[in-house]
């Protein structure tokens, strides 16, 4: 009897412990799928497809910017042409064709620069239209344009201040006046006199 009580708490701890193994790899399982399933929403970006996907932009960069060249470039020849036409031969021409090209050229040459010079007056005229409109503008909302005011130092006021103060300074003034009449005119016209006379003369 005791022996079988004994087979059957062994077989019980047995069973329990392998339901109890059982339930932690179902656990171990679970949280592993999960953590799969977080790696694949987090990480379709993986460092690879990053750097692939930056090598793609910077191709399709560079094909766009190269594409803008050349219509740029495209877009120069015609203009070139349109304004002066096909380069005419010279190698082989006579002075009397040389001179028509030279007075063709000099005639387009002539017509550009008006041109240049009439849109120069109109881009002038139109800036100074807006910015006479802009102060219009200004004057209805009441918005005036701050003069940039300068920058004055104390130290320049309190030296300007020392500066008039040493110019109305006069040491004259501060000199004391002298009252004695010790040399006077009068005085030097007497001794004067006394010494025209003779000694005998003066002696009483």
């Amino acid at each position: 009897m005791a022996d079988d009580e004994r087979k059957k708490l062994e077989e019980e701890k047995k069973r329990k412990q392998a339901e109890i193994e059982r339930k932690r790899a179902e656990v171990r399982a679970r949280m592993e799928e999960a953590s799969k399933a977080k790696k694949a929403k987090k990480g379709f970006m993986t460092p690879e497809r990053k750097k692939k996907l930056r090598l793609l932009l910077r191709k399709k960069a560079a094909e766009e910017l190269k594409k803008e060249q050349e219509r740029k470039a495209a877009e120069r020849r015609r203009i070139i042409e349109e304004r002066c036409g096909k380069p005419k031969l010279v190698d082989d021409a006579n002075e009397g064709t040389l001179k028509k090209i030279c007075k063709d050229y000099y005639d387009r040459m002539y017509i550009c620069e008006e041109q240049k010079w009439d849109l120069e007056r109109e881009v002038r005229k139109r800036d100074w239209e807006i910015s006479e409109l802009n102060s219009q503008v200004n004057d209805l909302r009441g918005k005036f344009v701050k003069p940039t005011l300068k920058k004055v130092s104390k130290y320049e006021n309190k030296f300007a201040k020392l500066q008039k103060k040493a110019a109305e300074f006069n040491f004259r003034n501060q000199l004391k006046v002298v009252k004695k009449k010790e040399f006077t005119l009068e005085e030097e016209d007497k001794e004067t006199k006394k010494a025209d006379k003779a000694e005998w003369q003066t002696k009483k």
